[in-house]
Formats: structure tokens, sequence, C-alpha cells
């Protein structure tokens, strides 16, 4: 069971690292792998984990699986920071299940996006409001805003409604696309209507981050191959030193961006992380991308140019 101290708040703020699942060359969970990262993220300054999610391949675990990498992971974390898991699934029922398992693991909350299909208003409130009033008060709740992947459009308004029906509603996990002016309107929101203000962490590869920092948000909840520079940007920031922030991100910014890729970018991702060594391998499992001889070669060319302008 996670210690208060661990459980996620309203004040969440940094960079809440989207995790991937390591696979071996067969495509079975390495455990090794898992331990590596795990350590890989926080030697980096990773103020948190968001576990199981879609670019965690979630759904393409068994229940057993399932378990066995939410357990490793918590048991490698060890309370050092907190860990949010990633929930979402057709059933209402397995959402109860596994966001008990987590909290009962030590967890610190669970991330939930709606179900395909929700087309007004009242239908993703509802969604949200069931699935709240099904785990309860003790279980922090971070709302995944994507609908890119969804289908689904959550509206500014029934954000607000969740946040003053919900005390366990603590945190927004931005991926609109675009977006700017959604979080823009939930911090205005809350700033002029007094309203309980909740964590905002912007997911959608870390790619407009500097901008989204300038609008209120707290954070990353994202899963870029190098996490130290998404930990440096956000605590820059914090700092006030925005416009060095948005200097180191730009440096980054092509790298970045071709891992943002729909399609490959998964792929991509575990490559590089292949490659800084803190995965065995880069299996993905299918459905999904398998990079050919070119990918290969204009990654490692744009490794190559971000060393040589990190060393200038």
């Amino acid at each position: 069971m996670a210690t208060q101290s661990h459980r996620l708040t309203e004040q969440a703020s940094g960079v809440y690292i989207i995790a991937a699942t390591p696979f071996d060359d067969q495509g079975e969970v390495d455990l090794y792998s898992i331990d590596s990262l795990t350590d890989f993220y926080l030697e980096k300054g990773v103020t948190g984990f968001t576990i199981l999610g879609m670019m965690g391949e979630a759904p393409k675990l068994s229940e057993a699986e399932t378990t066995l990498v939410m357990e490793r992971i918590l048991k490698r974390v060890d309370a050092r920071v907190p860990v949010v898991v990633g929930v979402s699934h057709s059933s209402n029922r397995h959402i109860e299940r596994l966001s008990k398992e987590a909290m009962d693991l030590g967890a610190a909350g669970v991330m939930v996006a709606p179900v395909p299909n929700l087309k007004t208003d009242e239908q993703v409130y509802g969604y949200y409001a069931n699935i709240a009033k099904l785990l309860g008060r003790d279980t922090p709740i971070c709302l995944q805003d994507f609908p890119q992947a969804t289908g689904v459009h959550t509206s500014v308004s029934v954000i607000n409604r969740l946040i003053d029906e919900f005390e366990q509603v603590v945190m927004l996990k931005h991926e609109d696309f675009p977006g700017m002016r959604k979080l823009s309107q939930v911090r205005q929101d809350s700033e002029a209507g007094g309203r309980r203000r909740i964590s905002i962490l912007v997911g959608n590869g870390g790619l407009f981050l500097p901008q989204e920092m300038l609008r209120g948000a707290d954070g990353a909840m994202t899963g870029f191959a190098f996490p130290e520079m998404l930990v440096q940007v956000c605590r820059l920031f914090s700092e006030g030193k925005s416009e060095a922030a948005e200097d180191l991100f730009n440096v980054y910014l092509p790298l970045l961006r071709h891992e943002f890729q729909y399609g490959i970018g998964l792929a991509l991702r575990k490559e590089t992380l292949r490659r800084r060594g803190a995965i065995r391998s880069a299996f993905v499992r299918k459905p999904g991308p398998v990079l050919d001889a070119r990918d290969y070669e204009e990654l490692t060319r744009l490794i190559a140019r971000q060393e040589i302008a990190l060393a200038r």
C-alpha cells in the first residue's frame, strides 16, 4: 500500500516518465530489462513513473503479465518516487480489479482514458463519474485526455465538473492536439472561479513542452528516450528560467520530433533505449512497428547530430 507521501495529489509536478515494457527478442517479458530500465529512469531524475500506458503496450499483456510487470516495477522503485498505473479498459470490472491490485501493491494512483465512441459531454461525464464512484475516494485518478487515440473529446466543462464533484480526480494528462487553449482554459477557470487546482502533466512526446509549461502545465508525462532533458527543462521552468529551458529543449527537438512519429515512434523509442543500455532488446509486440535499415540509419544520424550539438 502506498504511503500518504506517495499518493498522487493535485500538487504533482515534474516528469512522470511513461515507462516502456521491455521484451526479449522472442517477445517474452524481460525482467532483467525491467530492472535496468527502472534504474535508468531513476538515475535520470524522474519525479515519478506511469506504467502500463498505451506506449507501455499494456493491451498486449496477459493479466498474469500485467501483474508481473506491475509488481516488478513497484518493487524496484521501492517507494522512492510515486508510480501511477494505467488501468484503462473496456470493462469497468477490469478497471476496478486492476486499480485495487495496483493500490494494494503501492501505486500512487491510476490513470484512466475513456472508452471509444463516447460522443456527448454527458456520455463522457457519465463514464468518468461511474469510474470515480466505483474506485472510491481513496484511489487518486489521473484523467487521460488523448482524443487522437480514443476518438473521445473531453471538453473543459466536463473536466471542470469532474474536478468539482470528485476529489479523487487530482490530475489531467493533457494530450489533446491541438490543445493549448484547453490547457489555458482549465487553468483560467481554476484561477478565476475559485475552483480546485489540479495537476496538469502533458504528453504528445513532450513535443510542445515549453509552450505548455508557459500556459500553466506542471510538467510532463511522456516517454522520450532522453528523460534527462525533460527533467532539466521542467526544473528550469520551475526556477523561472524559461529561456534557458527552451534553449535546452531545442537541442533535442529534432530527435524528439523524430521519435514522435505515429506508427513507428514506439520502435524508435525502444531502439534508442536499447542503444543507451537501458534495455537489452527493442522488440515491440505484434501488432506493432518494425524498423527497416533506413530507419536505423536515420536514428543513428540524428543521435550523432544531437551529441555534437550538446558538446557545443
